[in-house]
């Protein structure tokens, strides 16, 4: 069951909240008239009215056409008997939120048409509440042409981040599914080959220890080879798949800032050759969230990345030339930022962020000298 705050479909917001305070406006309107009759009517029809107006939220398919149709009805009655006119801005609200093309169209002639010729025909019977209120009817007839086109618009585009929000995630999963069919494949061509070949050898070097020692040994001796052949093929597949090199990272971020139209500026050799694999991945993350940060938020058209290695730490500088960091107070929130030091904690690195003129990171980890992988063939 809903709940009292989902009354309305999550993508409105508070904002049908907001709007039902001004169901008093139209009260005014009816208990100005002195016919009990007209009262009880008006009163009735406002009823009607945001029961219709709730039903067509709640409604999908053609039932939200015919609550619709009862509201527009009702709108023309409410302008022509007692003069009020805004309930067609309620209308004009809705009918922006209608996600069909040819719907939203022909409704949207239709409200329009109607609100025009009810104020139209009040002025030309020049009843004098429609004079007092005149430039309110006029701001009623500029928000009913422009509200449900923007209101569409809107729409459209948040439907549109949904779907590329949908498309990244379904990216995402291929490429995990890619890259498990890849590792399926390595190790059956890798270890499976190796195991089988091992398992044959064994098979025989069992046969030959009765009959014949000196193969037996032989034999023997191509299991151990190839077993170690098949332990540093293991180690080469998990080194690979450990993350990616700090060299790809900058291709990947080169990619990132052309497509921004941002002119990159590489400095230093980003192929390290004695960093522990754990500290270049961090590198590679905290790089990685700082060229986005350029991209989404610098403004920039210039990118700066310096590499320098030294004995005992890799220096990382991002620096840009965008509209920098704001006070401090800014430098020190954002969850980007937050992640960057939290991974840096991690590995004994350092992050440390000037922003005069644009944007400066200056990243540091340890050169943690990587342990080679060497096993005897023989």
């Amino acid at each position: 069951m809903d709940k009292w705050y989902q009354t309305f479909h999550k993508g409105t917001g508070l904002s049908p909240y907001i709007w039902l305070v001004f169901c008093i406006l139209p009260f005014y309107f009816i208990f100005g008239l002195s016919s009990t009759m007209q009262v009880v009517t008006g009163t009735i029809l406002i009823i009607a009215f945001f029961i219709f107006y709730v039903l067509a939220f709640l409604s999908k398919g053609w039932p939200v056409y015919v609550w619709t149709s009862m509201q527009i009805v009702i709108s023309m009655v409410m302008t022509l008997v007692f003069s009020y006119v805004y309930f067609s801005i309620f209308l004009a609200f809705f009918i922006g939120n209608i996600k069909n093309k040819a719907g939203f169209y022909t409704l949207y002639i239709i409200h329009l048409a109607t609100t025009f010729i009810t104020v139209n025909y009040g002025l030309a019977t020049q009843r004098q509440i429609f004079f007092t209120q005149f430039p309110f009817i006029l701001i009623c007839l500029v928000v009913v042409i422009l509200l449900p086109f923007n209101t569409y618009n809107q729409k459209k585009q948040d439907q549109l981040e949904d779907e590329l929000e949908h498309a990244n995630k379904r990216i995402s999963e291929l490429v995990k599914l890619e890259e498990r069919q890849r590792i399926s494949r390595d190790l059956h061509d890798t270890v499976g080959q190796k195991l089988s070949l091992i398992g044959l050898k064994s098979d025989l070097a069992g046969r030959l220890l009765h009959k014949d020692l000196d193969k037996a040994e032989r034999e023997l001796k191509d299991i151990r080879q190839t077993a170690r052949i098949a332990l540093k093929e293991v180690r080469e597949l998990v080194t690979k798949m450990r993350g990616t090199s700090l060299e790809d990272e900058v291709n990947n971020v080169r990619q990132m800032l052309s497509a921004a139209q941002i002119d990159l500026v590489l400095e230093g050799d980003p192929r390290l050759q004695s960093t522990a694999l754990l500290a270049e991945n961090v590198l590679c993350m905290c790089m990685k969230e700082a060229v986005t940060n350029v991209v989404k938020h610098s403004e920039a058209t210039r990118c700066r990345i310096a590499i320098e290695v030294t004995a005992d730490e890799v220096h990382l500088t991002v620096e840009d030339n965008g509209i920098g960091l704001g006070d401090k107070q800014d430098r020190k929130s954002g969850n980007g930022l937050r992640g960057m030091k939290e991974r840096l904690e991690f590995v004994n690195g350092t992050l440390m962020i000037s922003g005069d003129n644009g944007t400066s990171l200056h990243i540091a980890v340890p050169n943690a000298v990587r342990q080679p992988m060497k096993e005897s063939i023989t």
